[in-house]
């Protein structure tokens, strides 16, 4: 059980060298990295190689994480917007719409990070789709920026909660090859469990709007819609870059691309399971080519300095210090991010997936306490890893025991689904908490606590509520 207590050792260290020590997250997360390694180097690895390449290894990966890249142009995109009025412009003009609405804003971005969720499925995706607008949003309607964050972060297991991600096919496609289920059983349950969800996250924005005293915009601070459309229709556009990578990745346009282009005749390699299952090749499609994460943060900088040109630097030492102004958030975020891959990384070297399983494998108790400690368990994985990783892991193995106490393996799955679908409110390691901060420009830490409290524990429940029938799917 050396993975295990490694990961305890890694979440530990980070909350006492943080919580009780006060200290930046940015050394927390570094030191947290340094106390898996030691696991590493003395206990080894599960392949018995060299401590060091693994370290090196996991490293190297975490830099090539195409998170790391979006996180930091995220920060970068939010600064720009800040130097130049396009964002102010939108903002007044969605204000002409709704400012009139308490809370309009929280309530937007939960819509949003349900529809979005349902299309692009990928949690730091659906993050940076609905953190680019509705975060600056929130911050100019009042919401702190550690809220503002939070609520979209909180947003991104949606894309794990409806069907048809990829993680739900991880999932069928080794239930179905042990004969446990068919794919097309879990389409019901599953879109009823991103229902009950989504309803929780908009009763929980209710509560943070009443709680945070949040207000709607005085009537003499909200410009008439007429004006606001003549003055600021450009601002617009900044849904272009969030559409554009979308229409491209997902719908007609995005098959018509891939049978034009040759990606969808090209295979993937199969996918081999925990348990030894192999899942066939299956084709390429646009998502794998194209990145929303990474394109959105992208075309968004490239738009705003078309459209905020007259408002940024012009010369080399203007950019200079421009961007050594936004050094401080690169800083903190992209250690953050690095240290907290790397030790992903390194935790799945010694093991941890294949540890947990053997422990789901073993218990046999009744139904309600199946759930329970199978949702922690499977929580407790997707701190570090992706919910496409834990569900290739331990998804079926966590089915099948569902199922043996009595639950309907439709059901069940639904449920490890939901479980799953807390890898982006699980501190310190769930890639959108990073997008969100990012984007609102905060300390990733000041989302923690709140992120646990109102999104990872609640979700929790509401998997064990499905799995028990006391939520019908």
């Amino acid at each position: 059980m050396t993975a295990v207590w490694a990961l305890v050792a890694f979440v530990g260290v980070i909350i006492v060298w943080n919580a009780v020590f006060k200290r930046n997250i940015g050394e927390a997360m570094i030191l947290g990295f340094v106390a898996v390694c030691a696991f590493v180097l003395f206990g080894g690895t599960v392949e018995d190689g060299s401590a060091w390449s693994a370290i090196s290894g996991s490293v190297l990966d975490a830099l090539q994480e195409e998170v790391t890249f979006a996180g930091l142009a995220f920060v970068f995109m939010s600064y720009l917007l800040t130097r130049t009025p396009v964002l102010d412009k939108l903002i007044d003009l969605l204000n002409s719409v709704l400012g009139r609405l308490r809370g309009g804003p929280v309530y937007t971005a939960t819509a949003a990070g349900g529809i979005f969720g349902a299309i692009a499925h990928v949690g730091a995706a659906v993050t940076a789709a609905v953190g680019s607008v509705t975060v600056p949003w929130m911050k100019r309607s009042g919401v702190r920026p550690e809220l503002a964050a939070t609520v979209v972060a909180g947003g991104a297991g949606m894309g794990v909660t409806f069907p048809f991600s990829a993680t739900m096919f991880i999932l069928v496609g080794g239930l179905a090859a042990q004969g446990v289920m068919q794919p097309d059983e879990i389409v019901k349950p599953l879109a009823i469990a991103g229902l009950w969800c989504l309803g929780y996250r908009f009763v929980l924005s209710w509560f943070l709007v009443r709680r945070n005293g949040i207000q709607p915009i005085a009537a003499e601070d909200r410009i008439p819609f007429g004006r606001s459309l003549r003055s600021g229709w450009t601002s617009l556009l900044l849904f272009g870059p969030i559409l554009v990578p979308l229409l491209l990745t997902r719908g007609p346009v995005a098959d018509a691309l891939g049978s034009y282009s040759g990606v969808s005749d090209a295979m993937k390699k199969p996918v081999e399971l925990a348990d030894g299952t192999t899942l066939a090749a299956q084709p390429y499609t646009m998502p794998d080519v194209i990145s929303l994460i990474t394109w959105i943060p992208v075309l968004m900088i490239v738009l705003v300095l078309v459209l905020g040109r007259k408002h940024l630097p012009r010369t080399t030492s203007g950019w200079w210090t421009a961007i050594g102004k936004a050094a401080p958030s690169f800083g903190v975020i992209g250690i953050t991010i690095v240290a907290a891959f790397s030790a992903a990384n390194l935790l799945g070297e010694l093991g941890l997936a294949e540890q947990l399983e053997s422990v789901l494998a073993g218990l046999d108790a009744p139904g309600w306490i199946m759930a329970i400690a199978i949702g922690v368990i499977i929580v407790a994985i997707a701190i570090p890893l992706t919910a496409s990783a834990t569900m290739a892991a331990v998804g079926p193995v966590a089915v099948i025991a569902l199922a043996g106490a009595g639950i309907p393996a439709p059901v069940a799955a639904a449920a490890v689904l939901v479980f799953a679908s807390t890898e982006g409110a699980s501190p310190p390691s769930g890639a959108p908490i990073y997008v969100a901060a990012g984007i609102a420009r905060v300390d990733p830490v000041k989302t923690f606590v709140p992120l646990l409290t109102y999104y990872c524990l609640p979700i929790l429940g509401i998997g064990v509520l499905i799995a028990t029938g006391l939520l019908p799917v």
